[in-house]
């Protein structure tokens, strides 16, 4: 006993302990557990000489050194826990233990408490509570330890409904207080979201039995950020969580790494794993709280039984069950290629989160899309990245999983590498993904949303690559858009954006707009009008992205001046006249068999493409539907009303007026639409010319029908998507005014489009009309009866009463 006194005296203790974090071949956890080990053995020396043959006495660790997870500069956690029979006997003893843990400099949080006093205590301290969920026995009476142990945990599962909901509020709180680990440049190891605090509050939520946390990959982020600690207490000697700017260099030499980005990725990868395993942890502890307190009352409602729960259709594979979206039970996500993508499109769009174990489930079952996607893989891509707000937590779920990674390649190189800008608020990837949900609010503004989504996603790819990200990013933008499946033109405006998404506020804040060369050499990098308007949306997004200090009024009306000057540069590039397009033979046959009957005539021929193995069964991506009808008011919104009430998307839609051969008498409009089923099967062409002609003469109430089924139906929440803007193209058209629609997509919506224009009194010359992503662009050549154009006030009061038509 007198050797063991010696050895446990604070020099011994002192000098083992300098040599073990000196020592240099062993570290991390091992070295974590061998501090708490020797500190351990002092402890229980101290214990030993101060109180020997004490009973009704023990010396508990909790919080980190309960784990055994010791830091070079840790604070010690200690209880001296007693029964309660010798009250002096343990004061004299808590001297003899606490005086020389401070002699020696470190700090200590200490209690002497009995275990009524600690139970009690714990039940009004939920932070005293936690300490003691990771209690361990050091020294003394382990009978009172266990007792004390077994106790608290059963207390913290009993009360787990209560005090779950209070450790998710200080989370939260904290988190507002210290902000995302995942994204800062001096991030607090420890109290930031997705940093030391809550993967100790995971561990609480687990022993409550109520929940857990999903564990891939979770003890890997948990250990290396412990490691990234012990290297910042061992460099700067200090018990400090904060990553500071000067201290991450030296910090990364202590784990052998090669610069500051090399320490801070991975300990971004660290708290996004963290942070992903919380926000699905925290969730099902929701669902499982409302689960019991709905159970009683449903059960007496329902007389006893287990209802099962109720499961809502989505997309094609994919549901919301219980706030989640989870796959049907048909799904086959070996076989669905595009399911990840429709899954993720659908969540967004309803604002709800993607379910763990259905992202597990596609993610087990996934593989790369062909090259180039099917076109359906593209649309949902589209849907997905501008669904708003919704669309950061969906990507997240997805990426947590290796599903972007799969789907794009070139991902994995921009993946929480930092930025070393503190104008950015970002890692290079959630820059991405913000500027891709800014860019969703300009979907109005431009003729091609999908372009300016896919340039958002991409504009900064190049980050990942030596030299300058606009030049390398511009290639890998054209090897990813077309792997997407755009076509060589549309690839060429994505580069485009691109390679210059920095070129108009650079030139506006750092050039002479008054100098022509520099608003003629902006023309030329840009080339056409529509890339001008891409860009100018794609300036803002990125900058909005960036944070409050790249974006200003001042430079936005820079930019909207540069803007100004380049367009009246490349005003002289007229736009191709839609209506030159020459019929083809079946046109010319559908229409002359429409003028011999007087009634609607129509085709459908289903459109497939080669699936990505040989099959005998390719799947239909969309059905080409072509009506040829005499021409008479109401054609569109009656087309438009009967494909909504079959359930119907209208993916692409054209209407023109016909020219018929010499000596046939009559006009014809023809429609040359591209359509696909929401849920089964197509309907049969002869049901859709029966209730066409119904619609024509007025037998078919459209409106009821579609109020109708939205009323079974609620309004689900989810994204709020910018109002329909409605706007008339100048000088667009010599022969019709030229309306323009920009909308999100929706049931019904071209048939509320076609009733309030016939309600103006126009007549519709011919419509373009395409869906891109969750975006409407729909361009309608109007004439008076006359075929006409429409004076300017009158077009401009058309364009005005369409738009309130349709944000009622």
């Amino acid at each position: 006993m007198h050797g063991q006194a010696e050895d446990s005296g604070p020099g011994g203790y002192a000098a083992a302990r300098l040599r073990l974090l000196n020592e240099k071949a062993r570290s991390g956890p091992p070295r974590r557990s061998a501090l708490a080990g020797l500190t351990d053995e002092w402890l229980a020396g101290l214990f030993a000489a101060g109180a020997p043959g004490t009973r009704g006495v023990s010396l508990v660790a909790v919080g980190g050194y309960g784990r055994a997870e010791l830091s070079p500069r840790s604070d010690l956690d200690l209880l001296l826990l007693h029964d309660g029979s010798a009250p002096e006997t343990v004061s004299a003893l808590a001297d003899r233990l606490w005086y020389p843990v401070w002699d020696l400099g470190l700090a200590l949080d200490h209690s002497v408490r009995t275990p009524a006093e600690a139970r009690k205590t714990a039940g009004e301290d939920l932070k005293v509570q936690l300490g003691l969920l990771d209690a361990r026995h050091i020294a003394g009476d382990l009978g009172l330890t266990t007792a004390l142990r077994t106790t608290v945990l059963a207390d913290w599962r009993n009360q787990a409904p209560k005090r779950l909901p209070a450790l998710r509020e200080l989370c939260e709180e904290r988190a507002a207080r210290h902000g995302e680990l995942q994204y800062l440049l001096e991030p607090d190891l420890k109290e930031a979201r997705g940093g030391l605090r809550d993967a100790t509050a995971l561990r609480a939520v687990a022993a409550s039995w109520l929940a857990d946390a999903p564990r891939e990959g979770l003890a890997e982020a948990r250990g290396r950020l412990l490691d990234v600690r012990d290297a910042l207490h061992l460099t700067t000697g200090r018990a400090t969580d904060r990553l500071a700017l000067q201290e991450q260099d030296q910090v990364a030499a202590e784990l052998g790494l090669l610069d500051a980005d090399a320490l801070l990725r991975p300990v971004y990868e660290a708290a996004r794993t963290i942070a992903y395993a919380g926000d699905v942890t925290w969730r099902e502890v929701g669902r499982v709280l409302r689960s019991r307190s709905v159970r009683p009352r449903l059960r007496a409602m329902m007389g006893g039984g287990k209802s099962a729960p109720e499961r809502s259709p989505l997309a094609e594979g994919v549901v919301e069950q219980d706030g989640e979206v989870v796959l049907a039970r048909a799904a086959r996500p070996d076989r669905d290629l595009v399911l990840p993508l429709r899954a993720a499109a659908a969540a967004a769009q309803a604002g709800l989160p993607l379910n763990l174990h259905a992202v597990r489930r596609m993610a087990a079952g996934a593989r790369a899309l062909p090259s180039p996607w099917p076109a359906e893989a593209r649309q949902q891509l589209l849907t997905l990245l501008g669904s708003g707000r919704p669309t950061v937590d969906v990507w997240e779920a997805l990426e947590a999983e290796g599903l972007i990674s799969l789907l794009l390649p070139d991902w994995d190189r921009v993946r929480c590498r930092p930025q070393r800008n503190a104008v950015h608020l970002w890692t290079v990837d959630r820059h991405l993904i913000e500027t891709a949900v800014r860019a969703s609010a300009f979907t109005r503004r431009v003729s091609r949303p999908d372009l300016l989504l896919i340039a958002a996603l991409l504009h900064d790819i190049g980050k990942g690559w030596p030299g300058d990200h606009s030049v390398a990013g511009e290639v890998i933008a054209r090897d990813v858009a077309a792997r997407i499946g755009f076509d060589a033109d549309d690839v060429t405006v994505i580069a485009t954006l691109v390679r210059h998404h920095l070129l108009l506020v650079e030139t506006a804040t750092r050039r002479d707009l008054d100098d022509p060369a520099t608003v003629r050499s902006v023309a030329e990098a840009v080339g056409s009008p529509g890339t001008l308007e891409l860009l100018h949306a794609l300036t803002e997004a990125d900058a909005l992205a960036t944070g409050p200090a790249a974006w200003s009024s001042w430079r936005a009306s820079l930019v909207a001046d540069l803007v100004k000057r380049v367009a009246a540069v490349l005003a002289g590039q007229a736009p191709p006249d839609p209506e030159e397009a020459a019929p083809t033979a079946q046109h010319e046959r559908l229409a002359l068999e429409a003028v011999a009957t007087g009634a609607p005539v129509l085709s459908l021929r289903a459109q497939t493409e080669p699936p990505a193995e040989p099959s005998d069964d390719p799947e239909p991506l969309g059905v080409e539907l072509l009506i040829a009808v005499p021409d008479q008011a109401g054609v569109l919104p009656a087309v438009a009303g009967v494909l909504a009430v079959h359930r119907l998307t209208v993916r692409t839609a054209e209407l023109r007026s016909l020219d018929l051969p010499d000596g046939v008498d009559g006009s014809v409009l023809l429609l040359d639409w591209r359509v696909a089923a929401e849920y089964g099967s197509l309907p049969q062409a002869a049901r859709l010319r029966a209730d066409l002609v119904r619609a024509l003469d007025g037998s078919l109430d459209i409106s009821g029908r579609l109020a109708e089924r939205d009323a079974a139906y609620p309004r689900r929440r989810g994204v709020v998507a910018p109002p329909p803007r409605v706007t008339v193209a100048p000088a667009a058209s010599r022969h019709a005014t030229v309306i323009e629609v920009r909308a999100q997509d929706a049931p019904g919506l071209l048939f509320r489009i076609g009733r309030a224009l016939e309600d103006t009194a126009v007549r519709v010359r011919s419509a373009h009309v395409s869906t891109l992503g969750a975006n409407a662009v729909d361009v309608f050549y109007v004439t008076q009866e006359q075929g006409v154009p429409l004076p300017g006030e009158e077009a401009v009061a058309v364009a005005r009463k369409l738009e309130e038509a349709l944000r009622v």
